[in-house]
């Protein structure tokens, strides 16, 4: 038998600082695919309802492959490979950078390009107990629903410095770094590290992160990759085609072939930029 699910859930309003989004999926009876997880804005966590997740490579080539039954992934500049057999399941958050303190209990800078074992972060009976929730529930809105109430008894009232708050909202908006650094009143070295131990990335680094996810997230069959690089504030085609060498490891066209039908049914279009009081 054939199965092909996918489902797309907002978080509650008390979580939307902390939580992008949910995405779930199930698939069965279907060819071997091999899966590019790309660079994004939000740091992302997986539990699988049942066979594992496979990690062909990771971004930090340095780390070995593996199997998880629940990841968290950091934010990363280089692509992630993921495969399966035709079978697999399970849920998706996405999580904002400045959400990772009151979730996971230290700052997103301390996962910057790791995928790591979400047990050895959460706990293993935590993250067991979750995942047998999740997977005796009936349906796709249940398993939301459970993951809001999990991540809402999960937050804690955390302290992160305002300059920083503003900063990753204005570099997301495609301020430039000086100009950042100068309305917060510090040097843009001092920004830079800051930032950085925070989220994982430099600014530059995640203006031209939040760039190419949103370029990325405009591409379809059909419409020319020019128009969408004119659209991002990219130079030209060529410039897009450059960054996504070197941030997917492939061209728009070859992720187009390649990616598209799987990724559109998973990309959840972030409602906002993550910042929060």
């Amino acid at each position: 038998m054939v199965v092909d699910e996918y489902a797309q859930g907002r978080p509650t309003a008390a979580l939307k600082p902390y939580v992008a989004g949910y995405s779930g999926y199930r698939q069965q009876g279907l060819p071997p695919m091999r899966h590019l997880g790309l660079p994004s804005p939000c740091l992302t966590m997986i539990l699988t309802l049942d066979d594992p997740l496979v990690m062909e490579s990771h971004p930090d080539p340095r780390q070995r492959p593996g199997r998880y039954d629940a990841l968290i992934g950091g934010l990363h500049l280089s692509p992630a490979v993921i495969t399966h057999d035709g079978r697999q399941s399970g849920l998706q958050v996405a999580l904002w950078p400045l959400g990772c303190r009151a979730l996971l209990g230290l700052p997103a800078g301390e996962l910057a390009g790791l995928d790591v074992d979400a047990s050895a972060l959460l706990g293993e009976p935590a993250v067991a107990r979750i995942r047998e929730r999740l997977s005796a529930a009936p349906d796709w809105a249940s398993r939301f629903a459970l993951l809001d109430e999990w991540l809402t008894a999960r937050s804690r009232q955390t302290s992160i410095r305002p300059e920083i708050t503003y900063a990753w909202g204005r570099i997301l908006g495609n301020v430039p770094v000086r100009t950042v650094a100068a309305e917060v009143g510090w040097s843009g070295h001092h920004l830079t590290d800051r930032f950085r131990a925070e989220t994982g990335l430099r600014p530059k680094e995640a203006a031209r992160v939040a760039r190419f996810d949103r370029a990325r997230r405009a591409l379809r069959p059909g419409r020319p990759i020019a128009e969408v690089a004119a659209a991002y504030g990219f130079a030209d085609q060529s410039h897009l085609v450059r960054e996504f060498r070197s941030l997917a490891g492939c061209t728009p066209s070859e992720w187009l072939a390649d990616q598209f039908d799987f990724v559109q049914a998973l990309q959840l279009e972030p409602a906002h930029d993550g910042s929060h009081d």
